[in-house]
C-alpha cells in the first residue's frame, strides 16, 4: 500500500519504490488535477541525487505527458526548495521532487506540493490515496518522443529565479565586507550548487566537501547530524574557517559547526535567527515551532512581547500559521525552517545564506552568538531518541500510549498532556517529553528537553521502560 506521512511517500528501493508503483502515484496525481479542474498548468518535476531519482522523475514527467499535463524538467538535479519557489513564483497548481530527503540511502520517495508551493495537505494525500487504491490502468509514453513533441520541457535556467529571489533577501554589502571563510559539507547533496553560486556573487570563500553524487552518502545518514559532521568539525578547526555548513540531500535541513568544532543543532540555529531577525533587523511578529522543538523559542519571544505558537509535525503545519499569525520565522528540530516572504517550505539555501549575514553583521562566531542567548534565556538540552519495533508491537504500543494513555513516574511534577500529535508530557519546570511516530520511518521518535542532558535522558529511558522497549 501507498501511504504518504509528514513527508510525502517514501518507501525502499526495490521493495515498494519501484516503477509500477511511482507510475501510479504519477496517475493519481494526474486524476486529481483533472478532478480539481487544476491540468491546465505546467507540472515542474525535480529530483535528487539519491539512485533512481533521475530515472523516476522520468516515470513521473511520462505519466502526466501521456495524459495531456505539460511537464517542467529540471535540467540537472534539483533541491527540494528550488521546487516549491517555482511553483509559487509561477502561479502553478502543483509540483513534484522525487527525494527521501534525509532518509537511508536505500529509500527514495516523492514530494508533492500545491499551490503556491506549498506541502501537500492531509486532504490531498488522503485524497491522492483514495485514487491510488482505485486505479487499475496508468497510461504513459516514451520520455524522449515526449521532448520532441514539446510535451516535457527542460528548463535552461532553472536556478535563476530563486537565486535572484534569495539574493535580494540578503544584505549583501555585508557578506562582502566580512568576506568569509566557510566549508560546506554538501553531503552528496543536491543544495550544492545554488549554496555555491551566493557564496561567490557575496565575494566569500566557499570550500566543499562530499560533492560528489554518491548514492549511498559515504556510508553515512544524509542528515546533517553531530554524529554525522565529525570529518566536518575536524576540517573546519584545521583550516581555520569561520565555521562550516552541512544540508542534508534535498536542501530542505541544515547543520552549523563552530570554528572551535562545537555543532550548533537546529533548536539553536531557530533562536539565533529568530532573535538576528528581530533585534538586530527590527522585524515584528511571532514564531512557530512543533511540538517537538525547543522552548527557548518561546522565552525568546515573550521577551520581545511576542507569542511563540505550537503546531503538530509536519512543516505545512509550520507554514500554515506562519500565514495565519504573520510570524517572522517557523521552524523545527530536525533541522528545516522558513522565513516570513520566501518560500513556504523548509530552505536550507536561504536559511544558511541569512545565518552566514547574522556573523557578517554580529561579528561574532556562531557559538559566541548562542552562548549569548542561554546568558540571557537559559541553557537548553534535547535528547532524542528513535526507536525500532517489530511491527506487530505497535499496535501494542498505540494501545498504551493513546488509548489506555499510561505516562511513567517521571519524578517531576506534570502541568498537563497533549495527544494532538503523539504524547507529550509539559512538567511544571518548563522541561518536556514527547513520544511520537515517525511519519517518515518505521520508527518510535521520542525527544526530551531540560536544562541539562542528564535529566532529559531520563525522561525517556522512563518512556523505554514503561514500553518495554
Amino acid at each position: 500500500m501507498i501511504k504518504f506521512g509528514t513527508g510525502g511517500w517514501r518507501a525502499v528501493i526495490g521493495e515498494d519504490f519501484i516503477c509500477d508503483n511511482i507510475r501510479l502515484v504519477a496517475q493519481a496525481i494526474v486524476k486529481l488535477a483533472k478532478e480539481e479542474n487544476k491540468a491546465d498548468k505546467p507540472i515542474p518535476i525535480g529530483y535528487d541525487r539519491r539512485f533512481l531519482s533521475e530515472n523516476a522523475a522520468k516515470w513521473v514527467a511520462e505519466v502526466l505527458a501521456e495524459n495531456g499535463i505539460t511537464v517542467w524538467f529540471m535540467n540537472r538535479s534539483a533541491p527540494t526548495p528550488l521546487i516549491m519557489h517555482t511553483v509559487k513564483k509561477n502561479g502553478l497548481n502543483y509540483g513534484i521532487e522525487i527525494t527521501a530527503s534525509h532518509n537511508p540511502a536505500n529509500y527514495n520517495g516523492i514530494k508533492i506540493f500545491t499551490s503556491e508551493g506549498r506541502d501537500a495537505d492531509l486532504d490531498t494525500t488522503g485524497r491522492l490515496e483514495e485514487i491510488i487504491e482505485a486505479t487499475a490502468n496508468v497510461e504513459y509514453c516514451n520520455f524522449a518522443d515526449a521532448v520532441e513533441a514539446g510535451k516535457i520541457i527542460y528548463l535552461k535556467s532553472p536556478f535563476n529565479a530563486f537565486l535572484d529571489d534569495i539574493i535580494d533577501l540578503l544584505d549583501m554589502q555585508a557578506l562582502r565586507d566580512r568576506g568569509l571563510r566557510v566549508l560546506f559539507d554538501t553531503m552528496h547533496g543536491s543544495g550544492s550548487y545554488p549554496l555555491q553560486v551566493i557564496f561567490h556573487t557575496a565575494r566569500c570563500t566557499i570550500d566543499t566537501i562530499n560533492l560528489n553524487k554518491d548514492a549511498y552518502f559515504g556510508g553515512m545518514m544524509p542528515a546533517p547530524t553531530e554524529q554525522t559532521l565529525a570529518v566536518l568539525k575536524d576540517m573546519v578547526i584545521k583550516g581555520d574557517y569561520d565555521f562550516g555548513i552541512a544540508m542534508d540531500g534535498d536542501g530542505d535541513r541544515l547543520g552549523i559547526v563552530d570554528k572551535t568544532g562545537r555543532y550548533i543543532n537546529a533548536n539553536e540555529i531557530l533562536c539565533m535567527l529568530y532573535y538576528y531577525l528581530v533585534k538586530h533587523k527590527g522585524w515584528k511578529g511571532a514564531v512557530v515551532r512543533n511540538l517537538a522543538t525547543t522552548h527557548m523559542l518561546d522565552k525568546i519571544a515573550e521577551s520581545f512581547g511576542e507569542k511563540c505558537y505550537e503546531v503538530p509535525v509536519g512543516f505545512k503545519y509550520i507554514s500554515s500559521k506562519i500565514d495565519e499569525v504573520d510570524a517572522v520565522l517557523g521552524g523545527e528540530s530536525s533541522g528545516g525552517l522558513t522565513v516570513r516572504g520566501h518560500i513556504y517550505g523548509k530552505d536550507s539555501v536561504y536559511a544558511a545564506s541569512l545565518f552566514s549575514e547574522m556573523i557578517s553583521v554580529t561579528g561574532k562566531t556562531p557559538a559566541q552568538l548562542i552562548n549569548a542567548l542561554e546568558e540571557e534565556y537559559g541553557h537548553y538540552d534535547m535528547v532524542e531518541d528513535n526507536l525500532h519495533f517489530a511491527p506487530e508491537y505497535k499496535q501494542k504500543i498505540m494501545d498504551m500510549v493513546f488509548t489506555e494513555k499510561l505516562v511513567p513516574d517521571f519524578g517531576t511534577e506534570i502541568e498537563r498532556i497533549n495527544y494532538e500529535d503523539g504524547c507529550k508530557v509539559y512538567f511544571k519546570n518548563g522541561d518536556f517529553v514527547i513520544c511520537r511516530f515517525s511519519g517518515t520511518e518505521p520508527l518510535l521518535r521520542i525527544f526530551a528537553e531540560s536544562n541539562n542532558k542528564t535529566t532529559a535522558a531520563g525522561y525517556i529511558t522512563a518512556f523505554k521502560e514503561l514500553l518495554k522497549i
